[in-house]
């Protein structure tokens, strides 16, 4: 499938700031899912940094911006060819070791509910894909989706006790659950194109993958109750969702930051 990408994040500031710094991750991973036709990210009026590829095999660019900065408009446009892997992450070049995702962070952290989650939907597992796949379903089912319940800083923890959530904390919860069985599990950022039912998906989107041994990273949606597909497209993971971002940066002086983010994802040939 071939996919087209136009993204835009805009922050505005009632007052000008003095300058403003971003580092973007904002770039399709590269492994034989997925292949970029063409894919060019911008920031208005700001003046292109350095660039490199982190242990992680995420690309990492910086950008500047002189004050007086009344807005930050970062654009992303691109065509990107996918190929269904069945969620296999194969071909990724990387240098940090699976158990390195076996750390828990503060939106990872694992309570007594997560673990008895893990425990119970992993009991009677024949092997650690069949773990993987099991904890996926669970998370599927004790977490509804519900847009608008949960906000940016919402751990595992507390969307699960909640019973509701959106797609980071379906990730997160996932995540959390994997690493209390010692399955070393990540948090990924990209795009998705469309639902099972075919309804467009206009935004960012984010998922697991879980190390299983003998066949790598291997990506599950929960949100979606699948796997990714030809219809996703992989930018970048961490630890948890802060880790992962697209997008951190930083604004130099007093006024207040209003954000507005438009995604618009097409599919040109399938």
């Amino acid at each position: 499938m071939i996919l087209t990408i136009n993204h835009v994040t805009t922050y505005r500031y009632d007052a000008p700031m003095r300058a403003a710094v971003q580092s973007l991750r904002l770039f399709p991973s590269r492994f034989d899912g997925q292949r970029s036709i063409r894919w060019d990210v911008t920031v208005e009026g700001g003046t292109r940094g350095g660039s490199f590829r982190d242990g992680a095999g995420d690309k990492v660019e910086g950008w500047s911006m002189r004050g007086p900065v009344a807005e930050v408009s970062i654009a992303v446009a691109g065509q990107v060819e996918t190929i269904d892997m069945a969620g296999v992450l194969r071909g990724h070049r990387e240098i940090v070791p699976p158990f390195a995702y076996l750390r828990e962070t503060v939106a990872t952290w694992i309570d007594d509910a997560i673990e008895t989650l893990a425990q119970e939907a992993a009991a009677g597992a024949d092997d650690a894909l069949d773990r993987a796949h099991r904890l996926s379903a669970a998370v599927a089912g004790a977490i509804a989706y519900a847009p608008g319940v949960t906000h940016a800083h919402t751990t595992a923890a507390e969307a699960l006790e909640l019973g509701e959530g959106v797609c980071q904390d379906h990730a997160h919860a996932l995540i959390a659950c994997a690493r209390a069985l010692d399955l070393p599990a990540r948090y990924v950022s990209g795009y998705l194109y469309a639902r099972d039912d075919g309804e467009p998906h206009e935004a960012s989107h984010a998922w697991a993958e879980i190390w299983v041994d003998g066949i790598g990273w291997i990506g599950f949606d929960a949100a979606n109750g699948c796997c990714p597909d030809e219809r996703y497209i992989r930018l970048g993971s961490g630890l948890d969702a802060r880790e992962a971002a697209p997008i951190k940066g930083i604004a130099m002086g007093a006024g207040e930051e209003k954000l507005d983010v438009t995604v618009a994802l097409d599919a040109i040939q399938q």
